[in-house]
């Protein structure tokens, strides 16, 4: 084998030989270049658009909304109306029928008068002026009543229109019939005109025909009284005095000596010395009246166990319907002056107090009220439709200008054909046998015959036994 060195050797040689044959080669000639055509002038290319990339939708930052605050209910509108009445005390029968019958008008009418919610606020009179006084007072200033409606006691009446004047609340339908209300209204109409539109006449227009309807038996031959003596009796109140005073004067123009003129508390129960002073003074008619069911039945049982004999005319024993369970057959033949379920409306409207408050209702403190109430209804009404609004100024028009004018009346109730106001009989109503009347009854077992007038005679007077 070649040795290492010997091999590297050899390499070295070759290396030498190849470089002097490379050095012994002959000059290669030149080769001119190849001209080359000058380069065309560039042509700047025709721009192309980009083609356009949509951009990727990058969703909005939410913007929370603007709070909107929530749109407040509207203000509801009310109107207060305050019902006056004997709601306790000695009368407080009556102002159960008295509260049943407005409840009912009002929710005829599901309390609500136009767009007015109406709140009732209960005034109580407790048969009691100073009383009466203070409880509407309260109902003005605590309770905010916009106007009134509806009275029992005429004392009460007088007494209250001092605070209707003071605080500008007009008051309807207040039934204290007294003479007193009428001289106080036309006094001062401007001060006292809040009180207007009376449920009940004064006396005198409406008790000439229990004279009438005796004097007229008399003619006839129905009855001979011996001598024409007569004794007045009453509660010592205004109404009771007032009507007292209209017997008295009318008595006495038709030839009737009056023997005795006695009154008494309006709680009093206890007649038998009143009656014993008749007895010796040998009457032949009692004429009187009394507002607490208590007294009047009283009254009339005592008379009888006394055994006076003659003729009794009872003003208002009638206007509770429970008045024969008080008075039993010691009311036969007692003379009254009150109106009478007479028509269909009338006698439904009866039907249904009853079921719904469980106790008989009279014509002439139920139905009235419910007329009453429905009458205030009426010119409340009226005065949203003129004004636009129900409130104690808007009501005073209503009822000055319309009402006690005769403009507006009232023809929808169930006693009377139609309650209406005029000038010259304010604050009275109208009277008359197409407007406001009570005919005469007399009663036999529980049940009341017209007696009088002529026209609605239903039966004779029959003479006291």
């Amino acid at each position: 084998m070649l040795s290492l060195k010997r091999l590297t050797l050899i390499l070295i040689a070759t290396m030498i030989a190849l470089t002097v044959i490379a050095g012994c080669a002959p000059t290669p000639t030149p080769v001119p270049p190849t001209p080359v055509p000058p380069a065309a002038t560039p042509v700047p290319p025709t721009p192309v658009p980009p083609t356009p990339v949509p951009p990727t939708p990058v969703p909005p930052t939410p913007v929370p909304p603007t709070p909107v605050p929530p749109t407040p209910p509207p203000v509801e509108k009310v109107v207060r109306i305050g019902i006056f009445g004997p709601f306790t005390g000695p009368v407080a029968r009556t102002g159960d029928e008295f509260k049943g019958a407005a409840q009912m008008a009002f929710e005829a009418i599901n309390y609500k008068i136009g767009d007015y919610k109406v709140e009732l606020v209960w005034i109580d009179e407790q048969s009691d002026p100073a009383k009466a006084v203070v409880a509407y007072e309260e109902a003005v200033t605590r309770h905010k009543i916009d106007f009134g409606c509806l009275n029992w006691h005429s004392s009460d009446a007088v007494a209250t229109m001092e605070v209707t004047a003071k605080y500008k609340i007009p008051h309807f339908f207040g039934m204290g019939a007294t003479g007193v209300v009428n001289e106080k209204y036309n006094s001062d109409r401007a001060k006292y005109g809040y009180w207007m539109a009376k449920g009940w006449p004064m006396p005198e227009k409406l008790m000439g025909a229990y004279v009438q309807a005796i004097e007229d038996a008399i003619q006839r031959g129905l009855w001979k009284p011996a001598t024409k003596t007569a004794a007045i009796w009453g509660e010592d109140t205004d109404w009771g005095r007032s009507t007292g005073k209209t017997f008295r004067e009318q008595l006495t123009a038709a030839g009737w000596k009056i023997a005795a003129e006695e009154y008494f508390r309006i709680d009093e129960t206890d007649f038998y010395p009143l009656h014993r002073k008749f007895k010796d003074a040998n009457v032949e008619l009692l004429t009187g009246t009394a507002t607490a069911p208590a007294a009047l039945s009283a009254f009339i049982k005592q008379a009888r166990e006394v055994g006076i004999k003659g003729l009794i005319v009872a003003d208002g024993l009638g206007r509770v319907g429970e008045w024969y369970k008080l008075t039993g057959e010691a009311s036969d033949g007692v003379i009254d002056q009150i109106p009478g379920w007479t028509t269909p409306a009338a006698k439904k409207f009866a039907e249904d107090f009853k079921a719904k408050w469980n106790i008989e209702p009279s014509p002439s403190a139920a139905g009235l009220a419910y007329d009453g109430t429905n009458f205030c209804i009426k010119i409340a009404q009226r005065a949203l439709d003129k004004y636009g609004k129900i409130d104690k100024e808007t009501v005073y028009k209503i009822g000055q200008e319309e009402v006690m004018t005769g403009q507006l009346t009232y023809t929808g109730g169930i006693i009377m054909k139609e309650y209406k106001y005029t000038n010259e009989t304010a604050p009275d109503p109208v009277v008359g046998e197409d407007f406001f009347f009570f005919p005469v009854l007399q009663y036999s077992k529980g049940v009341g015959k017209v007696i009088f007038p002529p026209a609605w005679k239903e039966a004779d007077l029959q003479p006291p036994q």
